[in-house]
């Protein structure tokens, strides 16, 4: 029988997060306050904890990972390296398909290995509530998930569209205690603003974000605190365990390295938790083809400029330096839900802007069209952001085979589809449509950036 699994015992687990920033050939630009002025770590302590705050600004190239944590982390870790034997032979490609199964997780996604450290460090500070934005609904059932682990309070905001599309993502929420309302809501202030003007917008993660970090900050007992899923760079930080197994796992399987390293990228954490220590290896000298993919409705990496943005739309966050479609933008109500956030995370920006990876995206169907597919031959059920990896892993495999050429392809496999069936019915009985963004939307979009201040595309590396 061809060995198709590929696992560690606990006692591989990784000790250690991998921290990008220490590598980097040209150091990150600083996140700003509006009037041009780099951020201190003290304008951060009413969002994040103490604790945070210093992974988030470090340097430091191997941070160690509380034995607490990874207690918690081995519920489901490590993740199984598994290789797509059928979708190879389906192909007829010389390339040889793995993926990291990010979907074995409670939640079954890969956003559980941020949140339990998260929130662990919000409780060693004394944190009793959390808030946090969500867009398909992994990254909040992900929290409420970690609070419920660690006698934390969480509150949800789910953007409105993602809310009426995916229900049972909330009652996930609510089956580990947290409470979760569709945003824009009439529970913020930023809430009330926007439906005001937008009665009937199908909301957005930057209109969420606003009002969770609004209710974070707005909590006089000072024990309330905010947390993000995507995008900074603890957040990245901590994903970095997939990459680190996964590395040991190619091992295991025969490879020495792969070729081609993919992820689909919202926000920038599943993508970054793969590609990392695989990024510092190509910084290093390894030739990889490294490709973060989103959606061709939300396309900030492959239309958007590189610049200073609000991570939020009420511009409640520091400017961050990355590529953006503008913190206003909403995306059309795509069935991807995880990739309708308007900016990418810095560190990826900075890799994008150095030359070592290299953007593409995807429309939905030809997204969905990929994950039958993928059900089809492999048998599983993707979710609606992970097939658009899985859409360049097939043009990469095809695109093998049109060379001749053996290559190891390694993709992140970041959650399951079984609660989003909503979308896969509506794409069987034809009812999905594409939605692309036009040059004019995008000019109006970016106008809420014209007088922010500019990043610059600096660059030393040769990629």
């Amino acid at each position: 029988m061809k060995q198709t699994t590929f696992t560690l015992g606990q006692s591989d687990m990784p000790k250690q997060w991998y921290n990008l920033a220490a590598d980097l050939p040209t150091p990150m630009q600083p996140p700003l306050t509006p009037d041009g002025k780099p951020i201190t770590s003290d304008m951060l302590a009413p969002v994040f904890p103490t604790n945070l705050i210093e992974q988030e600004v470090s340097r430091q190239r191997w941070i160690d990972i509380p034995e607490e944590i990874l207690e918690m982390l081995a519920i489901w870790h490590p993740t199984p390296l598994r290789r797509a034997r059928r979708l190879e032979e389906y192909l007829k490609t010389p390339a040889r398909i793995y993926y990291k199964d990010e979907s074995v997780s409670p939640p079954g996604s890969h956003k559980p290995n941020t949140a339990v450290a998260q929130a662990w460090y919000n409780k060693q500070f004394g944190i009793k509530k959390l808030t946090t934005e969500t867009g398909a609904g992994q990254w909040g059932s992900a929290l409420a998930f970690a609070c419920n682990m660690l006698g934390l309070e969480c509150k949800v905001y789910m953007v409105r569209v993602s809310f009426d599309q995916k229900p049972f993502r909330k009652t996930m929420m609510q089956v580990w205690g947290a409470n979760c309302v569709a945003s824009p809501s009439n529970e913020t202030s930023a809430g009330r603003e926007i439906l005001k003007r937008m009665p009937d917008t199908p909301g957005s993660l930057g209109i969420a974000i606003s009002e969770a970090i609004e209710e974070a900050v707005s909590d006089k007992s000072g024990k309330t605190r905010y947390s993000l899923g995507s995008v900074l760079n603890h957040v990245l930080l901590h994903q970095t365990i997939i990459g680190l197994e996964a590395k040991k796992q190619l091992k295991l399987a025969g490879e020495k390295k792969p070729d081609v390293v993919i992820g689909c990228a919202g926000g920038g954490s599943n993508f970054a938790g793969l590609s990392f220590p695989f990024v510092c290896d190509k910084i290093h000298g390894e030739e990889i083809d490294i490709f973060p993919v989103e959606s061709s409705t939300c396309p900030k990496m492959t239309k958007g400029p590189f610049t200073y943005d609000f991570g939020d739309t009420a511009k409640m966050t520091p400017l961050l330096p990355m590529y953006t479609l503008g913190h206003t933008f909403i995306p059309a109500p795509i069935h991807a839900g995880g990739l309708r956030y308007h900016g990418m995370a810095p560190l990826v920006s900075q890799c994008i802007v150095e030359g070592l990876i290299k953007p593409r995206a995807y429309s939905q169907l030809k997204s969905y069209e990929s994950a039958l597919t993928w059900a089809r031959t492999e048998g599983f059920i993707c979710a609606p952001e992970t097939s658009h990896a899985i859409a360049c892993v097939i043009d990469e495999a095809k695109k093998a085979a049109q060379e001749g050429k053996e290559k190891v392809i390694l993709f992140n496999y970041s959650g399951h589809g079984m609660l989003d069936l909503g979308g896969y019915e509506k794409f069987l009985s034809g009812k999905l449509k594409d939605s692309t963004l036009s040059d004019l939307e995008l000019c109006e979009s970016l106008k809420v950036i014209e007088n922010l201040p500019k990043a610059k595309p600096q660059k030393t590396g040769k990629w």
